[in-house]
């Protein structure tokens, strides 16, 4: 079956002049380096984006999934690429917790450049139904009556994993095991099967279970109630405050031409202005904050200072 199209071409006519910026550039199909699994929240959203990039830039945008050791497979390999402007990265929230987390990282920081940020999608704590599990009190008590507790994760590092140990140390509960996976959709697919009994994940990704009855839904991570749920609680609303969020944004090699990053920030930012991607992101219960290369720099370093305070806090081991 054909992929009914994200985008309709009708929403990019409006914008195509940005591929005039460079006679130069692109001359060849980019390659743009997803770290996770397909079927997660940074798969969709960066798929979304090469749809629409790829008219706008006059060349295709190849998708390439490349999962493994919390990201930093994938990482290394846009870190190594030449810095020639065909390879771009989406990053995550594993790119800051691995600065701190990661004994040894194959690459540097440094050796990346910010783009722009891309989406936004708060935490939602959910349980699988068969686990009994149907509020923040049912965590504590059943690990006090010592049943054998597990959760999912994204994988080491990431956003869910943070939040999870961040849960498990306000709410006394350290026995509770992380099983980590190589995405959000892998391990989503492990809770739906009852193999763990928690995730915390993001809307795109839980909103359907939970309506069909598939999941149970405990809390928001999240100071407010969510607008695409305002009849849930938030975590601090039952004594665990707990804010936690997945937000994905680009990064290239160091060294790319600034002009040439500059002419891709705009474009990015063109596609999340556009009203039919907004209604999409809506839909799935994301918000779109792409911005400048510089406030994208400056979050990135105060992520990476949040999340070492959090491991530190947490008391999280680190890996090899």
């Amino acid at each position: 079956m054909r992929r009914r199209p994200l985008i309709h071409a009708s929403a990019l006519a409006a914008f195509l002049p940005l591929a005039a910026l460079s006679a130069r550039w692109p001359e060849q199909p980019l390659r743009w380096v997803v770290p996770f699994a397909p079927g997660g929240t940074t798969d969709f959203v960066t798929r979304m984006l090469a749809q629409a990039l790829a008219p706008l830039l006059g060349q295709s945008v190849v998708v390439d999934n490349v999962p493994g050791r919390s990201t930093v497979r994938g990482v290394k390999q846009v870190a190594d690429a030449p810095a020639d402007s065909y390879a771009w990265l989406s990053v995550t929230n594993s790119l800051c917790a691995n600065e701190t987390l990661m004994r040894r990282l194959p690459y540097r920081l440094h050796d990346l450049q910010p783009v722009s940020a891309m989406a936004r999608s708060e935490h939602v704590l959910v349980a699988y139904p068969g686990s009994g599990l149907k509020n923040v009190a049912d965590i504590v008590a059943q690990y006090e009556s010592g049943r054998a507790l597990s959760y999912a994760s994204f994988g080491a590092g990431s956003s869910a994993h943070l939040a999870a140990e961040l849960l498990k140390t306000i709410l006394g509960t350290p026995g509770i095991v992380h099983q980590p996976y190589s995405g959000e959709a892998p391990a989503l697919a492990q809770l739906l099967q009852g193999k763990v009994a928690l995730m915390f994940g993001t809307w795109p990704q839980l909103r359907s279970a939970i309506a069909e009855g598939r999941l149970n839904a405990l809390g928001v991570a999240s100071e407010k109630r969510s607008v695409f749920a305002p009849q849930l609680p938030t975590l601090g609303e039952q004594g665990a405050s707990v804010e936690s969020a997945s937000w994905n944004g680009v990064m290239a090699p160091a060294g790319v031409d600034e002009a040439v990053v500059q002419q891709m920030n705009q474009a990015i930012n063109a596609v999340f202005q556009m009203p039919s991607v907004q209604d999409v992101l809506q839909a799935q219960g994301l918000v779109a904050i792409a911005g400048s290369t510089e406030r994208f720099a400056q979050f990135l370093r105060s992520e990476v200072k949040r999340n070492a305070d959090l491991i530190y806090r947490a008391g999280i081991a680190f890996e090899d």
